[in-house]
């Protein structure tokens, strides 16, 4: 059996990545393929309680060397219990952010050592990465005003408002942006930067175009 295929989505808030994610799994699977839909800090029960720790209003003030260490723990049961058996089982697996989340808001929103992350990521995953990346890009200021916290809040049945990051002063939105254009620049092949304002169909035809062309091989 082949190996499975791991996409992530990246992008600030209220980029759409919760619509686009849908719409993605949901092209797939009409032509066939085997599809699993997961997010982060989440996907398994002990991820989705470090979950309710970082990204909800009152979760707690954690310094950014501890929200890294937070954010690996849960991904390291994320990619070993669920990630990982899923691309064994020749699955596509999309997952709402992973490790360039971790670089964008705790390295340069929190302007935290951006080596001291890699070290870490090195450390609890080894040469584990995505197969290909989807940066929906946004304006920070209108991307806060379209946020899809409502729609991720019932996709996945959470009740308590997760916009700890949403709180932040517009200059760390900011930094973010800049964040994920970075990595994007500095790994051209496997991150793909699509301007989230565009159409919606036309957002998702972009992405299954990007997605079809790395499944050809």
């Amino acid at each position: 059996m082949h190996r499975g295929l791991f996409i992530t989505f990246e992008g600030g808030e209220g980029s759409g990545k919760t619509t686009q994610i849908n719409r993605l799994a949901h092209t797939l699977s009409q032509t066939g393929h085997k599809v699993l839909t997961t997010r982060e800090p989440g996907g398994t029960p002990e991820g989705e309680k470090i979950r309710d720790l970082l990204v909800q209003r009152e979760g707690g003030n954690w310094t950014p060397t501890a929200e890294i260490l937070l954010l690996f723990a849960a991904r390291v049961m994320h990619v070993e219990k669920i990630i990982k058996p899923a691309l064994e089982d020749g699955k596509i697996v999309i997952c709402d952010r992973f490790t360039d989340s971790t670089l964008a808001y705790q390295g340069y929103g929190h302007n935290h050592a951006l080596d001291a992350i890699e070290n870490v990521r090195i450390l609890t995953l080894g040469d584990f990465g995505p197969d290909l990346t989807i940066i929906l890009d946004i304006d920070p200021e209108e991307g806060l005003r379209r946020s899809d916290r409502r729609l991720a809040a019932e996709q996945f049945n959470v009740k308590e408002r997760e916009d700890r990051y949403e709180q932040m002063d517009i200059e760390f939105h900011k930094r973010l942006r800049r964040g994920f254009l970075e990595i994007a620049g500095k790994e051209p092949e496997r991150c793909h930067v699509i301007p989230a304002m565009q159409d919606i169909d036309v957002v998702s035809n972009q992405i299954a175009d990007i997605v079809r062309k790395k499944i050809a091989g």
